[in-house]
């Protein structure tokens, strides 16, 4: 099938579907930019991910109109924003919280498709940005699913359509995913304007799909990733360091920990199940040692129980598998960063410029005031999350 224009809009005429054959380890760009400058003219094209094969198409009316006969697809139904690079998604995702930003990094490129939760001032920002007839086939019920292809072709062809592109799996609907070339020109011989040929799917089988949003993590479709490998992949990790883990990084872990239950709205129990571990480690090394006495009275009078807290250690392991790292002073930021450079980027004061004293020796007095400032300093931290 091939497209031309008159001044009453596109036409299509059947032809025969090219095919084109690609080696994914030395893609031809010049047939690339011949299916990317196809779907930028509102044809379609097929080409593989490692998925299943997608159906590419821009996003316009016409153009999806026509998807939707070819697919046999109900018009109410919302396709997925594919893009070409991780990076891609904030021009669509203004605001990504923390288990959204975690899952993407860990997922993409790879076989997900993450639907994202948008709240009323982004989007609001994306109606501005994008044109009305981007934004309407885009976003529903204030969300947009989006998917970055882990396939060469599928990567390099993303790159070069300049407008916004849709990739529903190649097949009719209630039909199984093309998997192979053949297979989708079984269906669709003469009704698409090219299929790129770039072999069998890696995983032959269709993407998980996940939603995040306030409830949290919620699997639509588990796919090609497993419900285990998406929880784990969206799990985040909050660390608290001082020097012995028996008092200020005890005192922070438990606070934070009944704040963000709060933000959540769920029981302190439940907060793994949400999603977020939230835990504590001392630069001395001393492990199974319980809180203080004083620091256990000093939280519980902020409603805040820390008596089953035990001292564990700081280690490479640990600062690496954590998102963000609070140290109470400078000297434990050091200990972080000295252990493991990387780190440098998620670790800082717990209360932005200032070290927060060490009680331990010292009165009750002296713990109920630095638990004063670590309380003070979690519920500004807490304030600033988008979770």
């Amino acid at each position: 099938m091939t497209c031309g224009r008159t001044g009453f809009g596109v036409f299509w005429a059947f032809v025969e579907t090219k095919v084109i054959k690609l080696d994914a380890a030395n893609v031809d760009t010049a047939a690339v930019k011949e299916a990317a400058a196809i779907i930028d003219a509102g044809g379609l094209v097929a080409f593989p991910t490692e998925t299943v094969y997608g159906i590419g198409c821009r996003v316009s009316n016409d153009s999806l109109a026509r998807l939707d006969k070819l697919k046999g697809r109900p018009t109410d139904k919302y396709y997925t924003l594919h893009i070409a690079n991780p990076s891609d998604v904030c021009k669509y995702v203004p605001t990504m919280g923390l288990r959204a930003k975690k899952l993407a990094k860990n997922a993409w490129p790879g076989p997900l498709t993450i639907v994202f939760e948008i709240d009323d001032k982004d989007i609001n920002l994306q109606k501005s940005k994008l044109s009305q007839e981007v934004f309407d086939n885009l976003y529903r019920d204030n969300s947009i699913g989006i998917r970055c292809p882990d396939n060469p072709i599928a990567s390099m062809l993303l790159a070069q359509v300049t407008s916004e592109v849709v990739a529903p799996s190649a097949n009719i609907s209630n039909q199984s995913p093309a998997v192979e070339a053949g297979q989708v020109m079984e269906q669709f011989a003469g009704r698409l304007d090219l299929v790129l040929d770039g072999g069998r799917c890696k995983y032959a089988k269709s993407s998980a799909v996940v939603h995040l949003g306030k409830i949290g993590l919620e699997i639509l479709r588990q796919g090609a990733c497993s419900e285990p490998q998406l929880l784990e992949m969206a799990q985040v990790t909050v660390l608290f360091v001082c020097t012995g883990n028996s008092c200020r990084s005890p005192m922070a872990e438990g606070l934070f920990k009944k704040y963000l239950a709060e933000k959540l709205l769920c029981p302190i129990d439940r907060l793994e199940e949400k999603g977020y571990i939230v835990t504590s480690a001392g630069t001395l090394g001393i492990v199974g040692f319980p809180a203080s006495s004083e620091a256990v009275r000093a939280c519980a009078e902020k409603d805040c129980d820390i008596g089953g807290h035990r001292s564990r250690a700081l280690g490479r392991h640990l600062i690496e598998q954590s998102d963000l790292i609070f140290a109470l002073a400078r000297v434990h930021r050091e200990a972080v960063v000295e252990i493991s450079p990387e780190a440098a980027g998620k670790c800082s004061l717990l209360a932005e410029d200032a070290d927060i004293a060490d009680p331990i020796g010292q009165s009750q007095d002296v713990y109920d005031n630095c638990a004063e400032l670590i309380d003070k300093a979690v519920r500004k931290r807490i304030g600033e999350m988008v979770l």
